[in-house]
């Protein structure tokens, strides 16, 4: 596609935004991907991790200086306001989740600030580190929906491994005069609702106007390091459930080079028992990537498969 086909069928801006951690090897994959099509990209880092734990800033633009006009780099210095006490070893798992929703809600609207040269008609969206949407596919550029939700390749560990069991509804996405705030955007039901459905009116999650892209990009998760992984899984929204499993970073390595998800995202929200999941992953042609991954596969041979 020509790079002018996408200006001329989508005139508007494109502001970039997501949340980091430490993942500086997605951040530099996902401005690769998305430069040519992004006017900024907004990152949001905390203070805080997840779980409450107090972090050293990790982000260095010097890192990424081909991108560095494009980047507007957002600083969460306190937790919010309504965190609950956990200072009793006894606190339960349902207050240490709540506490880490409430930090993830927070990172979210604080991408308010890094938006508010944009004007109505531009076309914001919003992912988590590792959601790269697809800005050159088809249905994107014909959708005329008021929110747009992007269906993404699961892709575990590796970037041509796949977790085939469930699609990813990840990188959200609609024009600034339609965003009521980011973590509404994040919360909005994945599926497209007929306008006779009378309980969109009385819902603040369900919407009419919603186009689902079926070719929507990539959820690259996990994608590091084994000490890594230890340490994200830690530290983040789900934490809570982690500390329960006992996995060690020699059980996580070894998980890796089988290839097996040790997690299971079709359990239910009450079952204790989510990290005794063992899956198989699939390999992934790598002509399903991203073009610029095929081009430089030796750059990231360490992550393929």
């Amino acid at each position: 596609m020509e790079k002018d086909s996408f200006r001329e069928q989508y005139p508007m801006k494109i502001f970039d935004c997501t949340t980091y951690y430490s993942e500086d090897l997605m951040l530099e994959v996902r401005f690769n991907i998305l430069n040519e099509h992004v006017h900024k990209f907004i990152i949001v880092e905390s203070k805080y991790s997840h779980s409450g734990k107090k972090k050293e800033l990790n982000f260095n633009i010097d890192n990424f200086k081909k991108f560095k006009d494009k980047i507007v780099y957002l600083v969460i210095e306190n937790e919010p306001e309504n965190i609950l006490d956990v200072s009793d070893p006894k606190s339960s798992i349902y207050i240490k989740r709540m506490n880490s929703l409430k930090r993830i809600e927070q990172s979210y609207d604080y991408m308010l600030n890094g938006i508010k040269d944009a004007s109505d008609e531009d076309l914001i969206i919003l992912n988590d580190n590792d959601e790269i949407p697809n800005l050159n596919s088809k249905q994107f550029h014909a959708s005329k929906k008021k929110i747009i939700i992007f269906e993404q390749l699961f892709c575990y560990y590796k970037f041509n491994l796949l977790y085939d069991l469930v699609p990813w509804y990840g990188s959200r996405a609609c024009k600034k005069k339609y965003l009521k705030s980011f973590s509404w955007l994040k919360n909005l039901k994945n599926k497209k609702y007929p306008f006779w459905r009378i309980d969109t009116l009385l819902s603040n999650y369900k919407e009419i106007s919603v186009d689902i892209i079926k070719d929507g990009g990539w959820h690259f998760t996990n994608v590091m390091s084994p000490e890594k992984l230890f340490n994200k899984l830690n530290n983040f929204g789900h934490h809570n459930e982690f500390e329960l499993s006992n996995i060690s970073i020699n059980d996580l390595k070894e998980q890796i080079e089988n290839k097996m998800v040790n997690y299971n995202h079709l359990a239910d929200k009450t079952d204790q028992n989510k990290y005794k999941f063992n899956y198989k992953l699939k390999n992934l042609d790598n002509e399903l990537l991203p073009e610029f991954l095929r081009l430089n596969k030796t750059l990231y041979k360490d992550w393929f498969n």
